[in-house]
């Protein structure tokens, strides 16, 4: 039997500006991309709000969201996600209502209660908004009830939204959005790609707690894993070093566009700035068909995620859907 058959695969596209290319390039590739892994037979692609990040070309997650769903014909499309404190819960419900109208059960709704952005860029985003822990799951509920069904005595109606039905997950890297997902009762996504440290912890305290709601029945697990696959490890390690190098500025504050492969890059490095690399990339996938499968593996056996969505940073669109259609050909066995 094979452990990873009842997995999905799924991708999170975080709409790469390469080093010396547009973001009009990285837009297209990002559209050839939605289209590939849907021939691949992926379950969903998803796009990530980022603001104020050179290298980075999806802050207007919900226009993004529309094109995917354009160019594409059975593969749900979505935000993985949408921070929730850029926004009012209502102009979410309206654009995504919007897609869903357009797209009809194709649309997903990702929600973040990170800013995805620094303070100065968040303050222009909605100026004068002081967060307090109470907003995430105020505002949760205010989507939930603008997204579902018009109630007699409702006095805010998102036209579109009402009655969509907008399937919501919750997101997070932490322990926060884990406990709020399995209190309503949504499916749950762990930004693993980035933030592997609390995974375990986060999954298991959201499945002990999950109490059922009248969209899902029981826990769903999302996990994000960085995927660099090619024909052999040595290969892979290479590619791999456009990631590290994104990485190393990432922690370093210093963001630029997706960079070219080094070769040998990781033996130049600090031992200390090696293992800020590794920490981050903790759930990381690297390397050849056997490699990636035993990766995989060991991810699902130690986590029985549900799905698994995929972040592949790798400077050759064509190498990058190479990489994507091995790790199909993992799960499949």
């Amino acid at each position: 039997m094979n452990p990873l058959q009842d997995t999905k695969l799924s991708m999170l596209d975080l709409v790469a500006v390469r080093e010396g290319g547009t973001v009009a390039e990285a837009l297209a590739i990002a559209r050839d991309t939605a289209r590939y892994v849907e021939q691949l037979g992926f379950t969903r692609y998803w796009v990530a709000e980022h603001h104020n990040m050179p290298g980075i070309a999806s802050s207007a997650t919900a226009v993004l969201v529309g094109h995917m769903a354009g160019v594409t014909s059975r593969i749900r499309v979505g935000s993985g996600g949408i921070m929730l404190p850029n926004h009012a819960p209502l102009v979410v419900a309206e654009a995504f209502g919007t897609l869903a109208e357009l797209y009809p059960g194709r649309i997903d709704l990702g929600l973040g209660r990170a800013p995805g952005t620094d303070h100065l860029t968040m303050r222009a985003l909605r100026r004068d908004r002081i967060e307090t822990e109470a907003d995430f799951p105020r505002e949760v509920a205010e989507l939930q009830q603008l997204l579902g069904p018009r109630q007699p005595d409702q006095k805010v109606v998102a036209v579109p939204g009402s009655g969509t039905e907008v399937p919501i997950w919750l997101l997070g890297s932490s322990l926060f959005s884990a406990r709020l997902a399995a209190e309503r009762g949504l499916p749950y996504a762990f930004a693993s790609h980035f933030a592997p440290a609390m995974l375990i912890q986060a999954i298991t305290i959201y499945r002990q707690n999950f109490r059922p709601s009248a969209t899902l029945a029981k826990p769903y697990v999302m996990i994000g894993v960085p995927l660099i696959a090619a024909p052999s490890d040595d290969e892979a390690e290479f590619l791999a070093s456009s990631t590290y190098q994104r990485v190393l500025g990432i922690l370093r504050g210093d963001r630029r566009g997706l960079p070219p492969p080094v070769a040998g890059y990781l033996d130049g490095l600090a031992p200390q700035e090696r293992s800020a690399i590794g920490d981050f990339l903790g759930a990381a996938v690297i390397g050849s068909p056997q490699t990636v499968r035993e990766g995989l593996l060991g991810l699902q056996k130690v986590t029985a995620a549900d799905e698994m969505i995929l972040v592949c940073d790798i400077f050759d669109p064509a190498l990058r859907r190479r990489s994507l259609e091995i790790a199909t050909a993992a799960l499949a066995g």
